[in-house]
């Protein structure tokens, strides 16, 4: 016994000493342990999830190689991080490794550039599973010899969370079985087989320990734990960046993972397009990223009911229908880089607190928002096509009253539209309260209009335009009429020296006086006259015309009496047209008797206009000025006219 006892110490000192000399052959050397704790970082996905990733060891500028071939990459107390481990070396790896037993201050391996055969991967896997070792990392993994069946020994391990990283499986013709058991059956709490372009994942045999599962960037489809009913205590799953296709799938694969979380399913070809496809969510899910699919509006009908955190960022939703769906608890919504045309309201989503829509196709968003969403503390609405018009207008103004929350103001908010508004930030777009009140505006065009109308109105009756219209329509009717039935006599022949016009009631003057010296006197004086010119059937109107034009002069009888008839103010008129429109100069006017500028109505504008401007003939109370007068008045009217045997007036034979 004694012989025995003394023989076994000796073999423990040998070991002992070839330890201390084998690490001490390698340098040792005490560094950081850079390393994080598997419940409080991020994942190394760059998902939002704020979870625990698996610890990994990073290279420090210390580097060594030793005499067996690796490079050891750190080498502290509780560390160790070694590379380019090959068939050549991996049973001293694995020598050196059985040395660290459970209670052992070795906690976290890493291992780099790993080309070994299947066996020699067991045998790794099966001595860090039997040691202190709590964290394990393998990267960049090439296996290359058949794979087999073996029967892992799961007990009594340390181990916490494997993670494996672009690993490279060179044989094609193996059993996918034999792989992926020994996987799934781990009993450890964290797993990570990463950018592997691993195909699936077999549902654990038994109840597993898994709480943080991550197969990000493989080729894993919708045949993943389908019906798998083992994965109780998972908290957190990442499937980023896979082919998943089917969202009602990948709901059904949650619905007996009784704790989870945290879902990432990111970056896959998920789409969910059939209404009558039945969702079964997990009902513990509270956060899901369902970021860059190619999901459409329909995705709200298959959503978790206690959602609280929800990534729909770079899919294909145009809107949120009101009503489609019920999310009660949920706080957080991303629908950034979709198709949305305006802010989806909270009807649906009454505890809502945060909302991103950035880079959508937003050009003027609801005013009303924080009014449907009382308890939105941040809005991220930036980087939209905005258009800058009077409907914008009530947006700008709601971010004044918003209190700050509006997330990213003044910067990422500038008008798309027009073009010469473009790059202008809405904070300094401002347009009148006239200019975007259409109520205020149509109540002033109608007041500027009853306005124009009264002061139209005003002057036509002043003025009496209508008169004049009329007149002129007359005259126009009467030439067309003329035009038609006569064309050859449109070249008018003068028959008479003088038209007059003179009002009934001075008839006995014109009769007793003007007509007598001017026809019966010297110088053969033709008048025409309404009581034996007008021919019968015609219309005044156009009677007066004819003679007008047939007539080298038109005399009027001016007195208190002509401006008070109505015919006078015709003829007065058409005379006057005739002036303009013939550049003659026609007109004679006799003052009768002194008119009253007060008793001339308002229409008569433009016999005050002929009274001011030209020279009329008054008629003289004495008669020693009479003799006069009619001279000078057969001077006004003189013209020899044809007469009815080819003579002129005046000629004598």
């Amino acid at each position: 016994m004694t012989e025995n006892m003394r023989s076994l110490r000796n073999f423990f000192l040998c070991k002992c000493l070839f330890a201390l000399t084998f690490w001490n052959h390698i340098s040792l050397s005490v560094g950081n342990e850079l390393f994080t704790s598997v419940s409080n970082d991020f994942p190394e996905d760059g998902s939002d999830k704020k979870i625990k990733s698996l610890p990994l060891l990073y290279t420090n500028s210390h580097q060594s190689k030793a005499n067996f071939e690796w490079v050891v990459i750190q080498n502290t107390t509780e560390s160790l991080s070694l590379s380019e481990i090959t068939n050549d070396n991996v049973k001293k790896l694995v020598a050196l490794l059985s040395h660290f037993r459970q209670g052992s201050r070795l906690q976290n391996l890493t291992l780099t550039n790993v080309s070994v055969d299947w066996n020699a991967l067991i045998e790794i896997f099966q001595t860090v599973w039997h040691s202190s070792i709590e964290y394990f990392n393998i990267d960049r993994v090439t296996q290359l010899s058949d794979i087999k069946s073996y029967a892992f020994d799961y007990s009594g391990t340390s181990m916490k969370a494997l993670t494996m990283k672009k690993v490279l499986i060179t044989d094609m013709y193996f059993s996918q079985d034999d792989l992926y058991k020994i996987f799934a059956n781990m009993n450890i709490a964290a797993l990570t087989i990463a950018e592997s372009e691993m195909i699936h994942m077999l549902c654990p045999l038994s109840e597993s320990p898994f709480r943080y599962l991550n197969f990000l960037k493989n080729d894993l489809t919708d045949l993943l734990f389908q019906k798998c009913d083992k994965l109780i205590q998972l908290e957190t799953l990442i499937l980023q960046k896979n082919k998943f296709e089917s969202l009602s799938k990948v709901s059904f694969m949650t619905s007996h993972m009784k704790l989870l979380k945290y879902l990432d399913m990111s970056n896959n070809l998920l789409s969910h397009d059939a209404a009558d496809v039945q969702c079964r969510w997990a009902e513990s899910l509270t956060e899901l990223d369902l970021s860059a699919n190619q999901l459409t509006d329909s995705v709200f009908e298959c959503l978790p009911v206690n959602i609280q955190k929800l990534n729909l960022q770079n899919n294909q939703i145009t809107s949120v229908a009101k009503g489609m769906a019920e999310l009660k608890s949920l706080k957080e919504l991303n629908l950034a880089s979709n198709r949305l045309a305006d802010l989806p309201g909270c009807s649906g989503f009454t505890s809502l607190e945060f909302l991103n829509v950035e880079m959508n196709s937003i050009l003027t968003p609801s005013a009303d928002f924080f009014q449907s969403c009382p308890r939105v503390r941040e809005l991220q609405a930036g980087h939209n096509p905005f258009k800058c018009s009077c409907e914008l207008q009530d947006f700008i103004r709601l971010e004044r009253h918003s209190g700050g929350k509006l997330f990213g103001w003044p910067a990422a908010y500038m008008c798309e539209y027009p073009e010469d508004l473009r790059g202008t930030q809405l904070k300094d777009f401002h347009l009148t309260e006239l200019a975007c009140n259409t109520t205020l505006l149509l109540v002033t065009a109608l007041l500027l209009t009853l306005v124009l109308v009264a002061v139209v109105a005003f002057l036509c009756i002043y003025l009496d335009v209508l008169w004049y219209v009329r007149m002129t329509w007359q005259w126009t009717q009467t030439k067309r009429r003329a035009w038609h039935n006569h064309p050859e006599e449109q070249e008018a022949v003068l028959q008479f020296h003088a038209f007059i016009s003179y009002s009934e009631r001075d008839s006995l003057w014109v009769k007793n006086e003007l007509i007598p010296n001017l026809e019966k006197g010297e110088g053969c004086v033709q008048l025409c006259q309404h009581e034996r010119n007008f021919i019968p059937g015609k219309s005044i109107v156009e009677n007066i015309i004819n003679c007008m034009e047939k007539s080298y002069k038109s005399i009027f009888v001016l007195s208190p009496n002509f401006v008070q008839s109505e015919w006078c103010h015709y003829e007065l008129y058409f005379a006057h047209h005739k002036l303009f429109s013939e550049n003659s100069n026609s007109l004679i006017l006799i003052l009768l008797e002194p008119i009253p500028p007060c008793i001339i109505p308002a229409r008569y504008h433009k016999l005050k206009a002929l009274m001011a401007k030209r020279t009329y003939l008054e008629w003289p109370k004495e008669r020693s000025k009479r003799a006069l007068f009619w001279a000078n008045l057969r001077a006004a009217i003189s013209i020899n006219l044809p007469m009815a045997d080819g003579k002129r007036c005046g000629e004598t034979d």
